[in-house]
C-alpha cells in the first residue's frame, strides 16, 4: 500500500491534522515551519537537497499544504497557488490550447466567467455556458473533438445549483474531455469529487479551506499522475505559487475544517428555517431544502449541505440592498467561508462582471455566508434587517 493510499484510509479529521507532514526530524516540531527562503544550498552542481532548489519550484511549507489537501480530496497530487483564479488560469493553460473549447456553468462565479470571457477567450479558447443541473443541456453544449474541459461548480455560486458529478463525468469522458469540479462551496469535508469520477478539483482556498478570512490562495488536486506532470510544469513555468506564510495559514485552517463545517451547516440550517417563514422573503435557495431541485443529488454526493444560503426578497433590488446594509452581525463584504458571517448583493458585488450577459444574476438576490457565531444572534440580525 502506498503512503497516499494509507493516508486515504485514515479518517478525514486524522488526515486533516497529519497528512502531508511528519514532525521535523531535527527539532521534532509538530507543525510545519514557515520556510521563508527563496533559494536552497545544493549538494553539488545540479544536486538538489530533498528536491529543493528555488521556492517558485518548491518550498517545504507549500509541499506540506499540497500533500494535505491531496489527501483530503483523495487525490494523488495537490498544488497550491496564490489565488483560486491563479489555480484556474494555470490549469486551463496547462490542459488547453488556442482553438479548444470548454463548457462552463451558466451561473458561474463572476471571476471565473471573467477569466474565460476576458482572458482565455482572447488567448483563443472558446467556451459555452450550460446549467450544471441539466445533463441534457450540458451534453448538448459539448463539442466532440473540440471540448477539452467540462467545468462545473457544485453547488454553484451564487444560485446554489447542484450538478451530478458522476453523470457529468460520464458526459465529459464520452467525448474525451476532462471533468473539472470547483469544490470551493462544499469544501473537501462535504464532498470529494475525485471519488465520483471527476478528473480535477479546484479550490479557492481563501474560503472554507483557510476559513479565517486572513489568507488568499488556490489549489488544484488531480488523481492522474500524467495530468499532475502537466500541472507541475505550468505551476513552475507560470509562477503564481502560494508563498510559505500563505501556505502555512491555509494548512492551519484545514486542520479544523471538519469542526468548522459542521457548525457552518448547523447555523445555515437555522437561518434557512427562519428565512423560509419570513413574509419579506420570496424564495430561499439551499440544497438542504427538500424543495430544492438538486436536493436528491446533493443528498447523494454531499455529507451535508454547506454554509452558503441565497434568498430573494419580495421588495426587489431596493429591499435587497437595504437588507445588505442593515445587518450588524452579518458583515457586508465579498468572499465567503470564514468563521464570520458575511452578506452581499451578488448583482452589484461578486457577480457584477456578468451583468448584461446570459449569466446575469437576479437583482433581488442576497447571498449569505453563514459563519460559526451563535445561531440565535444570526437569526435576530436577519430579522432586524428584514424589518
Amino acid at each position: 500500500m502506498s503512503e497516499q493510499q494509507h493516508r486515504n484510509k485514515s479518517g478525514f479529521e486524522t488526515r486533516a491534522i497529519h497528512a502531508g507532514y511528519e514532525p521535523d526530524a531535527a527539532t521534532g516540531a509538530v507543525i510545519p515551519p514557515i520556510y521563508a527562503t527563496s533559494t536552497y544550498k545544493q549538494d553539488g552542481v545540479g544536486g538538489l537537497r530533498g528536491g529543493y532548489e528555488y521556492s517558485r519550484s518548491a518550498n517545504p511549507t507549500r509541499t506540506a499544504l499540497e500533500g494535505n489537501i491531496a489527501a483530503l480530496e483523495e487525490g494523488e497530487r495537490g498544488f497550491a497557488f496564490a489565488s483560486g483564479l491563479a489555480a484556474e488560469d494555470t490549469l486551463v493553460r496547462g490542459l488547453c490550447r488556442p482553438g479548444d473549447h470548454v463548457v462552463i456553468p451558466d451561473d458561474a462565479y463572476g471571476g471565473t466567467f471573467r477569466l474565460f470571457d476576458k482572458v482565455e477567450k482572447v488567448w483563443g479558447l472558446e467556451y459555452s455556458p450550460a446549467p450544471v443541473s441539466d445533463l441534457e443541456k450540458v451534453a448538448a453544449a459539448v463539442r466532440p473533438g473540440e471540448t477539452k474541459l467540462v467545468w462545473v461548480e457544485t453547488p454553484t455560486n451564487p444560485l446554489l445549483n447542484i450538478g451530478d458529478i458522476e453523470a457529468l463525468a460520464a458526459i465529459a469522458h464520452d467525448v474525451g474531455a476532462l471533468l473539472v469540479v470547483d469544490n470551493t462551496f462544499a469544501s473537501p469535508y462535504l464532498q470529494q469529487p475525485l471519488t465520483l469520477g471527476a478528473d480535477v478539483v479546484v479550490h479557492s482556498t481563501t474560503k472554507y479551506c483557510g476559513g479565517h478570512s486572513d489568507v488568499v490562495g488556490g489549489a488544484i488536486v488531480v488523481k492522474d499522475l500524467d495530468l499532475a506532470e502537466k500541472v507541475t510544469f505550468h505551476q513552475n513555468a507560470m509562477g503564481a505559487v502560494a508563498g510559505p506564510f500563505d501556505a502555512w495559514l491555509t494548512l492551519r485552517g484545514l486542520k479544523t475544517l471538519a469542526l468548522r463545517m459542521e457548525r457552518h451547516c448547523d447555523n445555515a440550517e437555522r437561518v434557512v428555517d427562519f428565512l423560509t417563514s419570513h413574509p419579506a422573503v420570496g424564495d430561499v435557495i439551499y440544497p438542504g431544502l427538500e424543495t430544492h431541485p438538486g436536493h436528491e443529488v446533493a443528498q447523494r454526493q454531499m455529507k451535508r449541505y454547506g454554509g452558503m444560503v441565497s434568498f430573494r426578497v419580495n421588495g426587489g433590488e431596493a429591499q435587497a440592498l437595504s437588507v445588505c446594509e442593515r445587518t450588524e452581525v452579518f458583515t457586508l463584504g465579498e468572499s465567503l467561508g470564514g468563521v464570520e458571517s458575511l452578506i452581499e448583493h451578488p448583482g452589484r458585488m461578486t457577480h457584477a462582471s456578468v451583468a448584461g450577459t446570459d449569466l446575469e444574476v437576479p437583482a433581488d438576490l442576497v447571498r449569505l455566508s453563514v459563519g460559526i457565531e451563535t445561531a440565535d444572534d444570526l437569526v435576530a440580525d436577519l430579522e432586524r434587517a428584514l424589518g
